[in-house]
Protein backbone atom coordinates (compact mmCIF):
# COMPACT_ATOMS: atom_id res chain seq x y z
CA UNK A 1 0.00 0.00 0.00
CA UNK A 2 1.50 3.61 -1.33
CA UNK A 3 0.45 6.71 0.51
CA UNK A 4 0.19 9.72 -2.79
CA UNK A 5 3.54 10.94 -1.59
CA UNK A 6 5.56 7.49 -1.69
CA UNK A 7 3.82 7.35 -5.22
CA UNK A 8 5.33 10.54 -6.68
CA UNK A 9 8.25 10.36 -4.42
CA UNK A 10 11.87 11.47 -5.91
CA UNK A 11 14.23 8.81 -5.20
CA UNK A 12 16.97 11.01 -5.95
CA UNK A 13 16.33 14.12 -3.83
CA UNK A 14 14.32 11.93 -0.53
CA UNK A 15 14.01 14.20 2.28
CA UNK A 16 16.71 17.06 2.07
CA UNK A 17 14.87 19.57 4.40
CA UNK A 18 17.61 20.29 7.06
CA UNK A 19 16.75 18.01 9.53
CA UNK A 20 17.53 19.44 12.68
CA UNK A 21 15.67 23.13 12.91
CA UNK A 22 16.52 24.50 16.36
CA UNK A 23 20.39 24.03 15.12
CA UNK A 24 20.86 24.57 11.61
CA UNK A 25 23.96 25.07 10.25
CA UNK A 26 24.39 26.35 6.35
CA UNK A 27 27.72 23.67 6.44
CA UNK A 28 25.03 20.78 5.06
CA UNK A 29 25.38 18.09 3.02
CA UNK A 30 22.19 15.38 3.02
CA UNK A 31 23.34 11.60 2.47
CA UNK A 32 20.25 10.43 2.15
CA UNK A 33 19.64 8.17 -1.13
CA UNK A 34 20.85 4.38 -2.15
CA UNK A 35 23.12 2.92 -0.39
CA UNK A 36 24.62 -0.55 -0.59
CA UNK A 37 23.09 -3.22 1.68
CA UNK A 38 23.70 -6.94 2.44
CA UNK A 39 22.41 -8.97 5.41
CA UNK A 40 24.95 -11.68 6.99
CA UNK A 41 24.96 -14.26 9.76
CA UNK A 42 28.39 -12.83 10.76
CA UNK A 43 29.22 -9.81 12.22
CA UNK A 44 32.14 -10.04 9.54
CA UNK A 45 32.30 -7.24 6.73
CA UNK A 46 30.09 -8.64 3.53
CA UNK A 47 32.21 -10.13 0.64
CA UNK A 48 29.72 -9.17 -1.36
CA UNK A 49 26.72 -6.42 -1.60
CA UNK A 50 22.94 -7.66 -2.04
CA UNK A 51 21.96 -4.82 -3.66
CA UNK A 52 20.83 -1.05 -3.05
CA UNK A 53 18.61 0.41 -0.19
CA UNK A 54 16.74 3.92 -0.14
CA UNK A 55 17.89 5.33 3.10
CA UNK A 56 15.85 7.11 4.87
CA UNK A 57 13.48 3.79 4.64
CA UNK A 58 14.23 0.70 7.06
CA UNK A 59 14.57 -2.47 4.82
CA UNK A 60 11.07 -4.20 5.88
CA UNK A 61 9.52 -0.93 4.48
CA UNK A 62 8.04 -0.86 0.64
CA UNK A 63 10.13 2.42 0.02
CA UNK A 64 13.29 1.01 0.77
CA UNK A 65 13.01 -1.49 -2.08
CA UNK A 66 14.15 -4.05 -0.21
CA UNK A 67 11.03 -5.36 2.12
CA UNK A 68 13.08 -8.00 4.17
CA UNK A 69 12.98 -8.14 8.03
CA UNK A 70 15.80 -7.63 9.89
CA UNK A 71 15.90 -11.40 12.12
CA UNK A 72 17.27 -11.18 15.55
CA UNK A 73 20.40 -12.97 15.30
CA UNK A 74 21.56 -11.38 11.76
CA UNK A 75 23.30 -8.41 11.01
CA UNK A 76 22.32 -5.41 8.51
CA UNK A 77 25.01 -3.64 6.44
CA UNK A 78 24.95 -0.25 4.73
CA UNK A 79 27.73 1.05 2.58
CA UNK A 80 28.18 4.39 0.92
CA UNK A 81 31.19 5.87 -1.28
CA UNK A 82 31.38 9.59 0.36
CA UNK A 83 32.81 11.98 -2.14
CA UNK A 84 32.38 15.46 0.08
CA UNK A 85 32.93 18.84 -2.40
CA UNK A 86 36.24 20.63 -2.53
CA UNK A 87 34.76 23.36 -0.66
CA UNK A 88 32.90 21.26 2.01
CA UNK A 89 35.65 20.21 4.43
CA UNK A 90 36.20 23.35 6.38
CA UNK A 91 36.90 22.45 10.29
CA UNK A 92 35.95 19.40 11.91
CA UNK A 93 33.54 17.10 9.87
CA UNK A 94 30.52 15.55 11.94
CA UNK A 95 28.36 12.65 10.92
CA UNK A 96 24.70 12.66 12.16
CA UNK A 97 22.12 10.70 12.26
CA UNK A 98 18.43 10.85 13.31
CA UNK A 99 17.79 8.00 14.59
CA UNK A 100 19.33 3.75 13.69
CA UNK A 101 16.75 0.76 15.32
CA UNK A 102 18.16 -0.56 17.30
CA UNK A 103 22.22 -1.06 17.48
CA UNK A 104 24.48 0.84 14.99
CA UNK A 105 28.18 0.59 14.70
CA UNK A 106 29.74 3.25 12.40
CA UNK A 107 32.56 2.56 10.40
CA UNK A 108 34.54 5.27 8.06
CA UNK A 109 36.82 3.12 5.56
CA UNK A 110 36.71 -0.20 7.42
CA UNK A 111 37.65 2.00 11.19
CA UNK A 112 35.51 1.56 14.01
CA UNK A 113 33.90 4.91 14.90
CA UNK A 114 31.52 4.95 17.37
CA UNK A 115 28.44 2.94 18.78
CA UNK A 116 24.80 3.80 19.71
CA UNK A 117 22.05 1.88 21.48
CA UNK A 118 18.23 3.09 21.19
CA UNK A 119 16.10 3.15 17.89
CA UNK A 120 14.45 6.39 18.68
CA UNK A 121 17.14 9.13 19.36
CA UNK A 122 20.07 10.70 17.41
CA UNK A 123 23.92 10.89 17.39
CA UNK A 124 26.52 12.00 16.30
CA UNK A 125 30.54 11.60 15.87
CA UNK A 126 33.33 13.61 15.07
CA UNK A 127 34.95 11.53 11.77
CA UNK A 128 37.84 14.19 10.88
CA UNK A 129 40.34 12.17 12.15
CA UNK A 130 39.47 8.74 9.79
CA UNK A 131 39.26 10.39 6.92
CA UNK A 132 43.14 10.34 5.02
CA UNK A 133 41.49 11.25 0.89
CA UNK A 134 39.20 13.55 -0.33
CA UNK A 135 36.78 10.73 -0.38
CA UNK A 136 35.77 8.02 2.33
CA UNK A 137 33.65 4.69 2.44
CA UNK A 138 31.02 4.93 4.98
CA UNK A 139 29.90 1.49 6.62
CA UNK A 140 27.17 1.22 9.42
CA UNK A 141 26.03 -2.68 10.55
CA UNK A 142 23.18 -2.73 12.72
CA UNK A 143 21.24 -5.29 14.79
CA UNK A 144 17.70 -5.14 16.08
CA UNK A 145 16.45 -7.62 18.37
CA UNK A 146 12.72 -6.04 18.56
CA UNK A 147 11.08 -7.72 21.28
CA UNK A 148 13.97 -9.99 21.78
CA UNK A 149 15.95 -7.44 23.73
CA UNK A 150 14.90 -4.60 26.11
CA UNK A 151 15.77 -1.38 23.76
CA UNK A 152 12.46 0.84 23.76
CA UNK A 153 10.38 -0.41 20.86
CA UNK A 154 6.98 0.79 20.90
CA UNK A 155 4.30 -1.12 19.19
CA UNK A 156 6.64 -3.10 16.79
CA UNK A 157 7.22 -7.03 16.97
CA UNK A 158 8.23 -9.23 14.29
CA UNK A 159 5.09 -11.03 14.68
CA UNK A 160 2.82 -8.45 13.77
CA UNK A 161 -1.36 -8.27 14.38
CA UNK A 162 -3.87 -6.81 15.97
CA UNK A 163 -2.35 -3.62 18.27
CA UNK A 164 1.14 -4.90 16.99
CA UNK A 165 2.83 -3.44 14.50
CA UNK A 166 5.49 -4.60 11.34
CA UNK A 167 8.89 -4.39 12.91
CA UNK A 168 11.61 -2.06 11.68
CA UNK A 169 14.96 -1.84 11.68
CA UNK A 170 18.03 0.43 10.75
CA UNK A 171 18.51 3.80 9.28
CA UNK A 172 15.08 5.35 9.22
CA UNK A 173 15.73 9.07 9.85
CA UNK A 174 17.81 11.81 8.12
CA UNK A 175 21.69 10.82 7.48
CA UNK A 176 23.75 14.27 6.84
CA UNK A 177 27.29 15.62 7.40
CA UNK A 178 28.33 19.06 8.77
CA UNK A 179 31.48 20.97 8.96
CA UNK A 180 32.25 22.93 11.81
CA UNK A 181 34.93 24.94 13.50
CA UNK A 182 37.17 23.77 16.18
CA UNK A 183 35.63 25.32 19.14
CA UNK A 184 31.78 24.92 17.86
CA UNK A 185 28.22 24.85 19.36
CA UNK A 186 27.85 21.09 20.50
CA UNK A 187 24.31 21.52 22.14
CA UNK A 188 21.91 23.60 22.92
CA UNK A 189 19.06 24.03 25.38
CA UNK A 190 16.25 26.57 25.08
CA UNK A 191 13.95 27.37 28.39
CA UNK A 192 11.44 29.90 28.12
CA UNK A 193 10.45 31.72 31.60
CA UNK A 194 7.24 32.86 30.67
CA UNK A 195 6.11 34.96 34.17
CA UNK A 196 9.63 36.78 33.84
CA UNK A 197 9.53 37.53 30.43
CA UNK A 198 13.30 35.89 29.58
CA UNK A 199 14.67 33.26 28.04
CA UNK A 200 17.26 30.95 29.33
CA UNK A 201 19.94 29.80 26.86
CA UNK A 202 22.55 26.96 27.31
CA UNK A 203 25.56 26.39 24.98
CA UNK A 204 27.82 23.92 25.25
CA UNK A 205 31.13 25.48 23.96
CA UNK A 206 33.72 27.40 25.15
CA UNK A 207 34.47 30.99 24.84
CA UNK A 208 31.82 34.12 24.25
CA UNK A 209 29.10 33.63 22.50
CA UNK A 210 26.57 35.60 21.36
CA UNK A 211 22.19 35.40 20.61
CA UNK A 212 20.26 37.45 18.56
CA UNK A 213 16.96 37.72 19.14
CA UNK A 214 14.54 39.46 16.91
CA UNK A 215 17.80 41.76 15.99
CA UNK A 216 18.57 42.18 19.87
CA UNK A 217 22.30 41.15 20.21
CA UNK A 218 23.43 39.60 24.04
CA UNK A 219 26.51 38.46 24.62
CA UNK A 220 27.30 35.89 27.47
CA UNK A 221 29.90 32.95 27.98
CA UNK A 222 29.49 29.35 26.81
CA UNK A 223 29.02 26.99 29.16
CA UNK A 224 27.09 28.05 31.70
CA UNK A 225 23.28 29.71 31.67
CA UNK A 226 22.24 32.86 30.23
CA UNK A 227 19.48 34.53 31.08
CA UNK A 228 18.31 37.04 28.45
CA UNK A 229 14.92 39.54 28.27
CA UNK A 230 12.92 39.18 25.01
CA UNK A 231 11.79 42.26 24.66
CA UNK A 232 7.70 42.67 23.62
CA UNK A 233 6.47 39.37 24.87
CA UNK A 234 4.52 37.84 22.08
CA UNK A 235 2.86 35.10 23.79
CA UNK A 236 3.12 31.43 22.12
CA UNK A 237 -0.77 29.58 21.85
CA UNK A 238 -2.29 27.56 19.30
CA UNK A 239 -4.16 29.68 17.40
CA UNK A 240 -1.20 32.17 17.10
CA UNK A 241 2.08 30.09 17.21
CA UNK A 242 4.45 32.83 17.12
CA UNK A 243 8.34 31.98 16.63
CA UNK A 244 10.89 34.05 17.73
CA UNK A 245 14.09 33.68 15.78
CA UNK A 246 17.81 32.92 17.45
CA UNK A 247 20.79 33.75 15.83
CA UNK A 248 23.79 31.95 17.78
CA UNK A 249 27.83 32.82 16.68
CA UNK A 250 30.49 31.27 18.75
CA UNK A 251 33.27 32.15 17.67
CA UNK A 252 33.62 31.18 13.84
CA UNK A 253 30.59 28.82 14.76
CA UNK A 254 27.25 30.42 12.56
CA UNK A 255 23.55 28.12 13.68
CA UNK A 256 20.23 29.56 13.73
CA UNK A 257 17.36 28.16 15.62
CA UNK A 258 13.96 29.48 16.87
CA UNK A 259 11.97 29.13 20.25
CA UNK A 260 8.51 30.09 22.07
CA UNK A 261 7.38 31.85 24.86
CA UNK A 262 4.50 29.28 26.33
CA UNK A 263 3.93 27.95 30.13
CA UNK A 264 2.12 25.52 30.67
CA UNK A 265 0.91 24.08 34.30
CA UNK A 266 -1.93 22.56 36.49
CA UNK A 267 -3.21 24.99 37.86
CA UNK A 268 -6.87 25.62 40.10
CA UNK A 269 -9.43 27.79 37.99
CA UNK A 270 -11.98 30.41 39.60
CA UNK A 271 -14.26 27.59 40.70
CA UNK A 272 -11.97 25.32 42.39
CA UNK A 273 -11.16 23.02 39.56
CA UNK A 274 -7.49 21.58 38.94
CA UNK A 275 -7.32 22.54 35.34
CA UNK A 276 -4.25 22.71 32.34
CA UNK A 277 -3.23 26.42 32.13
CA UNK A 278 -1.26 27.77 29.09
CA UNK A 279 0.55 31.35 29.67
CA UNK A 280 -2.11 31.17 33.34
CA UNK A 281 -5.09 30.61 31.18
CA UNK A 282 -7.25 27.47 31.61
CA UNK A 283 -7.18 25.36 28.14
CA UNK A 284 -8.74 22.40 27.98
CA UNK A 285 -6.18 19.93 25.51
CA UNK A 286 -9.00 18.42 23.33
CA UNK A 287 -6.26 15.70 21.57
CA UNK A 288 -6.24 12.65 19.28
CA UNK A 289 -3.48 9.77 19.79
CA UNK A 290 -0.92 9.49 16.74
CA UNK A 291 1.17 6.79 16.29
CA UNK A 292 2.76 8.61 12.90
CA UNK A 293 3.00 4.95 11.30
CA UNK A 294 3.25 4.83 7.30
CA UNK A 295 1.94 1.98 5.24
CA UNK A 296 4.93 2.34 2.93
CA UNK A 297 7.57 4.06 5.35
CA UNK A 298 6.60 2.35 8.02
CA UNK A 299 7.85 5.07 10.76
CA UNK A 300 9.35 6.94 8.00
CA UNK A 301 7.15 10.06 6.49
CA UNK A 302 7.27 9.67 2.29
CA UNK A 303 8.03 13.24 2.15
CA UNK A 304 8.66 16.37 4.36
CA UNK A 305 4.91 17.34 3.08
CA UNK A 306 3.48 13.77 4.17
CA UNK A 307 5.21 14.69 7.89
CA UNK A 308 3.33 17.74 8.51
CA UNK A 309 0.06 16.61 6.87
CA UNK A 310 -1.82 14.66 9.55
CA UNK A 311 -0.70 17.66 11.90
CA UNK A 312 -2.72 20.27 9.74
CA UNK A 313 -5.54 17.72 9.24
CA UNK A 314 -5.95 17.92 12.80
CA UNK A 315 -6.01 21.59 13.67
CA UNK A 316 -8.45 21.83 10.78
CA UNK A 317 -10.52 18.76 12.64
CA UNK A 318 -10.77 21.39 15.80
CA UNK A 319 -7.70 19.24 18.17
CA UNK A 320 -5.62 21.49 19.59
CA UNK A 321 -3.01 18.72 21.17
CA UNK A 322 -1.62 15.69 19.49
CA UNK A 323 -0.34 12.35 22.07
CA UNK A 324 2.77 11.09 20.12
CA UNK A 325 2.10 7.11 21.25
CA UNK A 326 5.26 5.11 21.70
CA UNK A 327 7.12 6.67 19.33
CA UNK A 328 10.05 9.71 18.88
CA UNK A 329 9.35 11.31 15.90
CA UNK A 330 12.35 13.27 13.55
CA UNK A 331 12.97 16.95 15.04
CA UNK A 332 11.30 18.21 12.07
CA UNK A 333 7.69 16.97 13.29
CA UNK A 334 8.23 18.89 16.42
CA UNK A 335 9.34 21.74 14.09
CA UNK A 336 5.88 21.57 11.84
CA UNK A 337 3.68 21.44 15.41
CA UNK A 338 6.04 24.81 17.18
CA UNK A 339 4.82 26.51 14.06
CA UNK A 340 0.88 25.48 13.20
CA UNK A 341 0.42 25.57 16.87
CA UNK A 342 -0.15 22.06 18.09
CA UNK A 343 0.43 21.05 22.05
CA UNK A 344 2.29 17.56 22.21
CA UNK A 345 1.90 14.88 24.86
CA UNK A 346 5.04 13.07 24.23
CA UNK A 347 5.49 9.08 24.76
CA UNK A 348 8.47 7.51 26.19
CA UNK A 349 8.62 4.34 23.59
CA UNK A 350 7.75 1.11 25.81
CA UNK A 351 10.02 -1.65 25.82
CA UNK A 352 9.60 -4.29 28.29
CA UNK A 353 6.54 -6.42 28.57
CA UNK A 354 2.41 -5.39 29.80
CA UNK A 355 0.79 -7.20 32.22
CA UNK A 356 -2.96 -6.67 33.18
CA UNK A 357 -2.56 -8.70 36.61
CA UNK A 358 0.47 -6.68 37.65
CA UNK A 359 -1.22 -3.22 36.83
CA UNK A 360 -4.78 -3.85 38.93
CA UNK A 361 -2.13 -4.93 41.63
CA UNK A 362 -1.12 -1.30 41.88
CA UNK A 363 2.55 -2.28 42.57
CA UNK A 364 5.12 -1.45 39.82
CA UNK A 365 8.43 -2.77 41.49
CA UNK A 366 7.62 -6.80 40.41
CA UNK A 367 9.81 -6.10 38.04
CA UNK A 368 9.62 -9.34 36.31
CA UNK A 369 5.91 -8.92 35.55
CA UNK A 370 6.55 -5.98 33.36
CA UNK A 371 9.64 -7.11 31.49
CA UNK A 372 12.24 -5.28 33.15
CA UNK A 373 14.15 -7.76 35.49
CA UNK A 374 17.32 -7.28 34.81
CA UNK A 375 18.70 -4.44 36.26
CA UNK A 376 20.94 -3.29 32.62
CA UNK A 377 17.29 -3.45 31.27
CA UNK A 378 15.79 -0.47 33.46
CA UNK A 379 18.98 1.22 33.04
CA UNK A 380 18.97 1.38 29.22
CA UNK A 381 15.46 2.25 29.72
CA UNK A 382 17.10 5.46 31.59
CA UNK A 383 19.63 6.29 28.96
CA UNK A 384 17.35 6.35 26.25
CA UNK A 385 14.64 8.27 28.01
CA UNK A 386 17.34 10.73 28.77
CA UNK A 387 18.18 11.17 25.40
CA UNK A 388 15.00 11.89 24.36
CA UNK A 389 14.44 14.70 27.17
CA UNK A 390 18.05 15.95 25.88
CA UNK A 391 16.98 15.64 21.64
CA UNK A 392 12.94 17.34 22.47
CA UNK A 393 13.87 19.36 25.21
CA UNK A 394 13.66 22.52 23.30
CA UNK A 395 10.57 21.73 21.08
CA UNK A 396 7.72 24.31 22.71
CA UNK A 397 5.06 22.37 21.66
CA UNK A 398 5.98 19.47 23.62
CA UNK A 399 3.80 20.39 27.28
CA UNK A 400 3.68 17.03 28.78
CA UNK A 401 5.71 13.89 29.17
CA UNK A 402 4.58 10.32 29.17
CA UNK A 403 7.52 8.28 30.79
CA UNK A 404 5.01 5.02 30.46
CA UNK A 405 2.14 4.36 28.99
CA UNK A 406 -0.49 1.68 29.54
CA UNK A 407 1.64 -0.34 31.89
CA UNK A 408 3.87 -1.69 28.91
CA UNK A 409 7.54 -2.27 30.92
CA UNK A 410 6.50 -0.06 33.71
CA UNK A 411 8.72 0.40 36.75
CA UNK A 412 9.44 2.53 39.45
CA UNK A 413 7.23 4.98 37.55
CA UNK A 414 7.32 7.44 40.47
CA UNK A 415 10.99 7.44 40.87
CA UNK A 416 11.40 7.84 37.29
CA UNK A 417 8.89 11.14 37.01
CA UNK A 418 11.00 12.54 39.70
CA UNK A 419 14.53 11.61 37.27
CA UNK A 420 12.12 13.68 34.33
CA UNK A 421 11.26 16.48 37.16
CA UNK A 422 14.48 16.97 37.73
CA UNK A 423 15.21 17.79 34.08
CA UNK A 424 12.41 19.54 33.11
CA UNK A 425 10.55 21.40 35.36
CA UNK A 426 8.51 23.50 32.43
CA UNK A 427 6.62 20.61 31.63
CA UNK A 428 4.00 18.82 33.25
CA UNK A 429 4.28 14.75 33.50
CA UNK A 430 2.11 11.78 33.37
CA UNK A 431 3.53 9.06 35.22
CA UNK A 432 1.96 5.62 34.20
CA UNK A 433 -0.40 6.87 30.84
CA UNK A 434 -3.26 5.03 32.23
CA UNK A 435 -1.31 2.51 33.29
CA UNK A 436 -0.39 1.41 36.97
CA UNK A 437 -1.56 4.07 38.99
CA UNK A 438 1.00 5.41 41.74
CA UNK A 439 -0.42 8.26 43.66
CA UNK A 440 2.12 10.67 42.33
CA UNK A 441 2.44 14.31 40.38
CA UNK A 442 -0.19 17.07 39.03
CA UNK A 443 -2.89 14.57 37.45
CA UNK A 444 -4.80 11.29 37.35
CA UNK A 445 -4.34 9.59 33.88
CA UNK A 446 -6.41 6.70 32.76
CA UNK A 447 -7.57 5.26 29.69
CA UNK A 448 -11.27 3.91 28.55
CA UNK A 449 -12.62 1.61 26.12
CA UNK A 450 -16.22 0.62 26.09
CA UNK A 451 -17.79 1.53 28.92
CA UNK A 452 -19.37 4.85 29.88
CA UNK A 453 -16.83 7.35 31.09
CA UNK A 454 -18.41 9.10 34.74
CA UNK A 455 -16.22 11.64 35.49
CA UNK A 456 -15.34 11.61 39.35
CA UNK A 457 -12.57 14.33 40.91
CA UNK A 458 -9.11 12.65 42.01
CA UNK A 459 -9.38 11.76 45.10
CA UNK A 460 -5.74 13.30 45.63
CA UNK A 461 -6.70 16.27 44.69
CA UNK A 462 -5.19 16.40 41.50
CA UNK A 463 -6.25 17.79 37.66
CA UNK A 464 -7.94 14.21 35.69
CA UNK A 465 -7.61 13.52 32.16
CA UNK A 466 -8.53 10.81 29.76
CA UNK A 467 -4.96 9.72 28.16
CA UNK A 468 -6.64 6.89 25.87
CA UNK A 469 -10.60 6.75 25.13
CA UNK A 470 -12.75 6.36 22.46
CA UNK A 471 -11.10 3.78 19.61
CA UNK A 472 -14.37 3.51 17.31
CA UNK A 473 -13.61 1.68 14.06
CA UNK A 474 -15.00 2.05 10.33
CA UNK A 475 -13.95 -0.34 7.87
CA UNK A 476 -12.91 1.62 4.79
CA UNK A 477 -13.00 -0.74 1.70
CA UNK A 478 -9.69 -0.59 -0.79
CA UNK A 479 -8.07 1.59 1.72
CA UNK A 480 -7.54 -1.03 4.51
CA UNK A 481 -3.53 -2.88 5.03
CA UNK A 482 -5.28 -6.19 4.98
CA UNK A 483 -8.32 -8.15 5.73
CA UNK A 484 -7.99 -8.41 9.98
CA UNK A 485 -9.87 -5.75 11.88
CA UNK A 486 -8.35 -5.07 15.46
CA UNK A 487 -10.90 -3.68 17.72
CA UNK A 488 -13.96 -4.10 19.87
CA UNK A 489 -16.05 -0.82 18.78
CA UNK A 490 -16.79 -1.48 15.02
CA UNK A 491 -19.30 0.20 12.69
CA UNK A 492 -20.59 -0.89 9.71
CA UNK A 493 -21.69 2.51 8.22
CA UNK A 494 -20.59 6.07 8.12
CA UNK A 495 -23.71 7.15 10.14
CA UNK A 496 -23.55 4.95 12.56
CA UNK A 497 -19.89 5.74 12.93
CA UNK A 498 -20.96 9.65 12.82
CA UNK A 499 -23.72 9.64 15.28
CA UNK A 500 -21.85 7.34 17.97
CA UNK A 501 -18.44 9.96 18.00
CA UNK A 502 -21.19 12.51 18.00
CA UNK A 503 -22.58 11.23 21.34
CA UNK A 504 -19.96 10.17 23.08
CA UNK A 505 -18.49 13.88 23.15
CA UNK A 506 -21.90 15.59 23.57
CA UNK A 507 -23.25 12.78 26.41
CA UNK A 508 -19.64 11.53 28.00
CA UNK A 509 -16.84 13.91 27.52
CA UNK A 510 -18.76 17.75 27.20
CA UNK A 511 -20.28 16.98 30.38
CA UNK A 512 -16.73 15.71 31.96
CA UNK A 513 -15.35 18.81 30.96
CA UNK A 514 -17.68 20.83 32.42
CA UNK A 515 -17.18 19.03 35.87
CA UNK A 516 -13.48 19.37 35.94
CA UNK A 517 -12.09 17.20 33.21
CA UNK A 518 -8.94 18.84 32.48
CA UNK A 519 -8.38 17.11 28.74
CA UNK A 520 -8.95 13.95 26.66
CA UNK A 521 -6.97 12.15 23.90
CA UNK A 522 -9.08 10.52 21.39
CA UNK A 523 -7.81 7.35 19.68
CA UNK A 524 -6.64 7.46 16.84
CA UNK A 525 -5.74 10.20 14.41
CA UNK A 526 -4.75 7.79 11.30
CA UNK A 527 -5.72 3.60 10.91
CA UNK A 528 -2.73 1.58 11.47
CA UNK A 529 -2.49 -1.85 9.87
CA UNK A 530 -4.92 -3.89 11.64
CA UNK A 531 -6.08 -1.35 13.56
CA UNK A 532 -8.93 0.67 11.88
CA UNK A 533 -9.67 3.28 14.33
CA UNK A 534 -8.70 6.39 12.74
CA UNK A 535 -10.57 9.41 11.66
CA UNK A 536 -8.36 8.77 8.32
CA UNK A 537 -7.85 5.86 6.38
CA UNK A 538 -4.08 4.28 6.97
CA UNK A 539 -3.32 5.30 3.22
CA UNK A 540 -4.50 9.00 3.98
CA UNK A 541 -6.10 8.63 0.95
CA UNK A 542 -9.85 8.85 2.59
CA UNK A 543 -10.82 11.18 5.60
CA UNK A 544 -13.44 9.07 7.29
CA UNK A 545 -15.71 12.20 8.74
CA UNK A 546 -15.21 16.17 7.12
CA UNK A 547 -12.76 17.76 9.34
CA UNK A 548 -15.52 20.71 9.45
CA UNK A 549 -17.49 17.92 11.06
CA UNK A 550 -15.26 16.70 13.24
CA UNK A 551 -14.77 20.66 14.78
CA UNK A 552 -18.11 20.51 15.32
CA UNK A 553 -18.19 17.56 17.36
CA UNK A 554 -14.79 18.25 19.56
CA UNK A 555 -14.24 21.63 18.94
CA UNK A 556 -16.92 23.12 21.68
CA UNK A 557 -14.39 22.06 24.59
CA UNK A 558 -11.55 23.68 23.34
CA UNK A 559 -11.18 26.64 25.41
Amino acid sequence: MLTRWGKQLDRNAVLQEYPRPQLKRESYLNLNGLWDFAFTDTPETPAVWEGKILVPFSPESALSGVERTLAPGEFLWYGKDILPPEDFRRGRLILNFGAVDQIAEVFVDGVYVCTHCGGYTPFSADITDFIHGSGFRLTVRVQDFSEKSYYARGRQRLKRGGLWHSAQSGIWQTVWLECVPENHIRALRIIPHFDDETVELWVAGEGQCTAEIDGRVHSFPAGSPAILPVGEMWPWTPDDPYLYMLKLTLGQDHAESYFAMRKFTVSTDSKGVKRFFLNNEPIFCTGVLDQGMWPDGLMTAPTDEALQSDIRLAREMGFNTIRKHMKIEPARWYYHCDRLGMMVWQDMPAGGTGSFSAVRSGRDDRYRKFGRASVENRRQYLTELREMLTALGSCPCIVLWTPFSEGWGQFDAVKVAQFVQRYDRQRVIDHVGGGCEQGWGEIQSSRLRGKKYNFRPDSLGRAVVLSQFGGYSFRVEGHCWGPKEYGSIKFESANSYKYALWDLYREQIRPAAAEGLAGCIYEQMTDVEDELNGLVTYDRDFVKLAPQLVRGIVGENRK
